[in-house]
Parts: structure tokens; sequence; C-alpha cells
């Protein structure tokens, strides 16, 4: 029986930290880092233009849903600071979610409002959400990168004891 995967694409910041965590989520089957959310044909690193880096993850939805992943990425990023993560500046690290199908927006929009209700940021979300459109993959030497240098940069951590309610 062939196993039924569900795409994700999500931006908080550096690629590199983002891909590091998620891809260590139960449920997980691959992660990719790129560029997506901007106009850019073809964006690269040292041309992504309105792109943000991001991260495409393919997940089983039998062992993990699109809402437990979107609780780990509000939990692995600041998403109430607006272009930055960290030492990160720019349009480049924004926070959004760029969503596969209406079912997604809606599950990201009501992730949104847990967070801004449960008070575990001390801000107000500025996470975009946005229709997934191209997704432009990263060069070789940004895929996996935390795995090859594991002292490598990075901003994201999980935060211990976070754990999102629902309204």
């Amino acid at each position: 029986m062939a196993q039924r995967t569900e795409k994700a694409v999500l931006a908080g910041g550096c690629f590199w930290g983002m891909q590091d965590l998620i891809r260590k989520q139960p449920g997980v089957t691959a992660t990719r880092v790129g560029y997506s959310g901007g106009t850019t044909p073809n964006a690269t690193y040292r041309n992504h233009g309105s792109h943000a880096e991001a991260v495409e993850i393919l997940f089983d939805p039998e062992r993990t849903s699109y809402r437990d992943i979107l609780e780990f990425f509000f939990q692995i990023h600041d998403p109430t600071t607006k272009n930055r993560q960290g030492n990160d500046i720019g349009e480049s690290y924004r926070s959004a979610i760029y969503y596969a199908d209406e079912q997604q927006r809606s599950t990201a929009l009501d992730t949104i409002a847990d967070v801004e209700a449960s008070g575990l940021w001390p801000g107000s979300v500025v996470t975009e959400v946005e229709p997934l459109g191209d997704f432009w993959e990263a060069e070789p030497e940004h895929q996996d990168y935390l795995e090859r240098f594991p002292n490598g940069y990075t901003c994201h951590f999980p935060r211990p004891g976070w754990k999102l309610p629902r309204r």
C-alpha cells in the first residue's frame, strides 16, 4: 500500500534552522529548502527578489496533522517580528504560511487565532497567509545545512513547555 503524503510550505526566518528542527518531527517524511512567496522566476540565493526563505515539508497525515506542523512552526520561531528572526533582518526572513488549498488556509487562520489568544508570544502575530505559488529549490549547499555543519548558524529552537491551547 502506497503511503499518502501532504505538503506544507512555511517561512520563518533562515531556512537552515527551520529545516533541521522540522525534519525531526514525527510523520515528516522529507524536507527541502528554497524560496517562495515572491515573483522572481528561478529564484536563487543571490537573486530571490521578494521571495522568503522557506521549507517545503512532506508529511504522512496518518502520523501527524497539518495543525501539528503549524503548532511546531509557531513554537520554533517568533511570529511577532516583521521581516526578522534573530540576527536575520529583511523580507527574506518573514514569517509566512503558503497554503495549498482552502482546508490548509482555514487551519492556518485558526492556528494563528489560537496563537494570538494564547498570550505565548509578547506581540501580535504578523505571519502572512498566502496561496502557495512557485517553490524554487535552493542550491545544494543550503540543503541539509545543519546536518553537514552541526555548529552552524541558527536562530530557531523549541521553547520548553510551549504548548498551544485551543480556543
